[in-house]
């Protein structure tokens, strides 16, 4: 597999923009992702019960055999805002369906930012127009920064393969920063293919890819009423069609996945007020899902995230975490590193260098290795430290 420049325009094809509406205080706030020939399209969403109206409707039209575009607004989440939410949201679908000369059902919709209040539509319906007529294969870095809330730097990802002779190609966009942690985070990403996939195939590449990359993520413990991956894929790039898990399905798929985790650590790295990305990784467990959980709920500590933005080499808060993720194990089987480093052996302390520690730690990414036995079971989860900025975006978001 090569890795590639571009992003979501970069696949045949598919074309994007990104304009401001007003909806935010300041930059881009309307995306548009067009695609000029029907695509399949699959998707993931949010498991919060309160979900917002975006996320319903764009439920309701996935996985599917034709989809053509994702219209999203950033700066307004569209959720708690009761029928006149859904209708709002509707409302974006066939707006842009009416410009774009498609059918309603062909567009999906995905919104962020403030929880509770209506959608501003006449500035909504205005960004509508100028994306539609923005559109262009240069459009996607202003389709990244125009879905950014509470992001410093947009993320974008690509890659590209062979399959039956075509060179295919991923591209992929997502935003994230705080309220991220995904069952699927507040949380968006988008991504295009030009492979030819059925929509069902689609769909079973995303779910797993999501399995070992967004849901491997936590900012701050907390799921979004609005998390939502859509992925389109449109069938130019010439391959045969995909209708089976076979060995062109692989190659997709684990291009899909490789964007997948490019996209989910651009988002660990840029967490609300974080100064640096930890990885943390669980191995020897029963399986992937309990060495998933254990390390979700120590990347989920606040005691392990601030330890980590002070440098402190606290390694009791790693495995008391560790111990209450629900999953047993045998504490005198547990080995703990920071980076190589040792710090605990078969359930005994190591002695260390606590400078040298320190200085490890002052890293910008951090990478911590927790042993818990000798079975199949390995998870890697992707999060940041918490710091003073942490509190100090978050008691200041609404205001």
């Amino acid at each position: 597999m090569e890795r590639a420049s571009g992003a979501i325009t970069w696949p045949k094809r598919f074309l994007a923009a990104g304009v401001r509406a007003g909806i935010k205080e300041q930059g881009e706030d309307v995306a548009l992702i067009y695609s000029e020939m029907p695509a399949s399209a699959a998707g993931v969403f949010t498991a919060n019960i309160v979900r917002a109206a975006p996320v319903l409707v764009s439920q309701l039209r996935v996985p599917r055999a034709t989809a053509r575009a994702v219209i999203v607004n950033s700066g307004n989440a569209n959720a708690c805002t009761g029928e006149q939410g859904l209708q709002d949201a509707r409302a974006m679908t066939a707006q842009t369906a009416r410009l774009l000369e498609i059918a309603e059902e062909d567009v999906l919709v995905a919104s962020t930012g403030v929880i509770g209040k209506r959608l501003p539509m006449d500035r909504v319906s205005a960004g509508i127009e100028e994306a539609v007529r923005s559109l262009s294969r240069d459009g996607g870095p202003s389709a990244a920064r125009a879905i950014m809330t509470t992001d410093t730097r947009p993320k974008e990802e690509s890659a590209e393969v062979s399959i039956g002779g075509s060179k295919v190609r991923i591209g992929g966009i997502a935003k994230g920063a705080g309220m991220i942690c995904p069952n699927v985070a507040t949380m968006l990403s988008f991504i295009t293919t030009d492979a030819a996939v059925a929509p069902e195939m689609l769909q079973v590449a995303l779910s797993n890819a999501a399995e070992r990359s967004f849901n491997c993520l936590t900012v701050d413990g907390d799921s979004s009423t609005n998390d939502t991956v859509i992925v389109l894929a449109n069938g130019a790039a010439g391959n045969p069609r995909i209708e089976r898990r076979d060995r062109d399905w692989e190659e997709v798929a684990d291009a899909l996945e490789f964007v997948s985790v490019s996209l989910a650590k651009q988002i660990a790295k840029d967490g609300e007020g974080a100064t640096k990305m930890i990885e943390i990784t669980v191995r020897g467990a029963k399986s992937f899902q309990d060495a998933r959980q254990i390390a979700r709920t120590v990347a989920n500590s606040p005691l392990v995230k601030t330890a980590m933005f002070g440098c402190d080499a606290n390694w009791g808060r790693v495995l008391a975490a560790a111990g209450r993720a629900g999953v047993d194990f045998d504490p005198s089987a547990v080995s703990l590193f920071f980076g190589t480093t040792p710090v605990v052996r078969h359930g005994e302390p190591v002695d260390f260098s606590q400078a040298e520690m320190h200085e490890l730690l002052r890293g910008s990414e951090v990478n911590v290795l927790l042993e818990i036995g000798s079975g199949p079971g390995s998870a890697a989860v992707w999060t940041c430290d918490f710091s003073y900025d942490y509190v100090r975006i978050n008691a200041e978001y609404h205001t």
